[in-house]
């Protein structure tokens, strides 16, 4: 693949032409598409397995390439974490249990670029303490969100999410980051989802990478278990993820990720 497009900043950022943001996007709506279409297989009884089986034939029947399968020896299309899992969760043949919560991370490769996204599902009644989580966590990637244009720092975005949040009582966890990604899966920056304003890179237009917090009911410490993969809550309290892969335009930002039905959040679509 060809990376040698574009300059790289200070920072070690690349600014991506104007070209780049079409394959972007092409590569985020493919990855999105998925993730509607796995809403409905979400059901108590339903292991994770067979979930990830699903995007396999979704991968497969578009002709397009899994970044996860392969990577650093992963073997799965998805990481699907359940509960008080944070991240990385490994599809398994454990069953979906009323009310479990759970965020599926889906990255596909489109004609070389890389298209990353997750969201929050829900396995039967929503609790509303859940319910409450994956709204404070959604509505904080949106504030994120909000915080990229031209002349902002990645401590803005960072503040923004952080200052929401804990103004909720909940907490952001520190140990993993959004990333810069193009024609690569991961590239600098790392995108913090704390910290204070005016601090750390200058956003500039061309920047592609995501954004991505991950918020915990109780204390933001997470630990990995033996598998080298699963990332938990170390007070075992509930965890949600939203994730969308953006780009900075000249006058804010493109979200190249956005829910092609409008089912970026458990609860739309739903009937009343």
């Amino acid at each position: 693949m060809d990376e040698t497009r574009g300059r790289i900043t200070r920072d070690g950022i690349r600014i991506h032409e104007d070209a780049d943001f079409a394959g972007m996007a092409a590569a985020g709506r493919v990855a999105a598409e998925i993730l509607d279409l796995i809403g409905p297989r979400v059901a108590p009884g339903v292991t994770t397995e067979a979930l990830d089986d699903f995007i396999m034939q979704e991968v497969t029947r578009r002709g397009v390439i899994s970044a996860t399968i392969g990577y650093k020896g992963y073997r799965h299309v998805s990481c699907i974490s359940v509960n008080h899992v944070v991240c990385h969760g490994i599809p398994g043949p454990k069953t979906l249990k009323d009310g479990d919560i759970l965020n599926i991370d889906v990255t596909v490769i489109v004609d070389g670029w890389f298209g990353d996204t997750s969201r929050m599902y829900v396995a039967g009644d929503l609790p509303r303490k859940s319910e409450r989580l994956i709204q404070v966590t959604h509505d904080a990637l949106m504030k994120g969100i909000e915080a990229v244009r031209p002349g902002n720092t990645f401590g803005d975005i960072g503040h923004a999410i952080q200052t929401y949040v804990e103004a909720q009582r909940m907490s952001v966890v520190r140990d993993f980051c959004g990333h810069g990604l193009g024609r690569v899966f991961h590239a600098p920056p790392n995108v913090l989802h704390y910290g204070r304003p005016g601090t750390a890179a200058v956003l500039e237009e061309g920047m592609f990478f995501t954004i991505e917090p991950m918020v915990n009911l109780g204390r933001p410490e997470t630990k990995v278990l033996a598998d080298d993969w699963t990332a938990v809550t170390r007070d075992k309290s509930l965890s949600a993820q939203f994730e969308h892969s953006v780009g900075v335009t000249a006058t804010g930002c493109e979200v190249f990720t956005l829910s092609p039905a409008g089912l970026f959040h458990p609860t739309w679509g739903r009937a009343e």
